[in-house]
């Protein structure tokens, strides 16, 4: 093998390792599971580790499947609605800036649909992994559409395989941050978790805009700097 064989090759790996990362560091701001430690704990009070364990497990399939659906699903809605990619971009940034908003400000739980009601419902509910957890908190609208998105920009196998892996790698996380949730409290605190939300809130507007101002260059032909 050739120096500049070897070149490409590692160039050829190196933009696709690119898709993961992007993938996995958008999808993992927007999802925000550190957002969702102090619910799943006030949720999870009185369950033993085990038990813990398997809402968090049951979590990150119901997020995984969630997402896988729609990733290869989502074109079809498109279709089924009449939807261009270009608006969904632009209703989906709104929907990830305003998220991030709602992590800047502290307003995390409110935004996603968890009032004082649904939280008591919550409360009383023997099985939380589907709903409160899954769906509004971690898999929303938001993220539905950016992977709608991220399937119609890369349409090439190996791109998608990597995003594949990165969804992968973000349910995982969730596990892991789930079942390590009252862990985490109690090293963080409530306003360490705040603190880094509000971080993570900063970037996540950042996406919604960067969403929101590619379609805008495209449309209006202008430059990028």
């Amino acid at each position: 093998m050739t120096v500049t064989h070897r070149i490409k090759k590692g160039s050829y790996f190196a933009e696709k390792m690119d898709v993961f990362i992007v993938t996995f560091a958008a999808l993992f701001s927007v999802i925000n599971p550190l957002g969702t430690v102090p619910i799943f704990v006030g949720l999870t009070q009185d369950n033993s580790p085990k038990e813990r364990s398997v809402v968090s497990f049951y979590t990150a399939i119901y997020v995984l499947t969630i997402l896988l659906l729609s990733f290869y699903l989502g074109k079809y809605i498109l279709l089924f609605f009449g939807i261009s990619l270009d608006a969904l971009k632009i209703a989906g940034g709104m929907i990830i800036a305003s998220s991030g908003f709602a992590l800047l400000t502290g307003k995390f739980t409110e935004h996603k649909g968890m009032k004082k009601r649904e939280k008591d419902d919550a409360f009383n509910r023997s099985e939380i992994s589907l709903t409160p957890l899954a769906i509004p908190m971690l898999a929303g609208p938001g993220t539905i559409s950016l992977l709608i998105s991220y399937q119609q920009e890369y349409s090439l196998i190996t791109q998608q395989l990597w995003i594949i892996v990165a969804i992968l790698a973000v349910s995982t996380g969730i596990y892991f941050i789930l079942k390590s949730s009252h862990l985490i409290v109690k090293l963080m605190g409530a306003s360490g978790i705040n603190a880094l939300s509000r971080i993570i809130g900063f970037i996540v507007i950042a996406i919604g805009v960067q969403y929101i101002l590619g379609v805008a260059t495209a449309l209006f032909d202008l430059p990028v700097n």
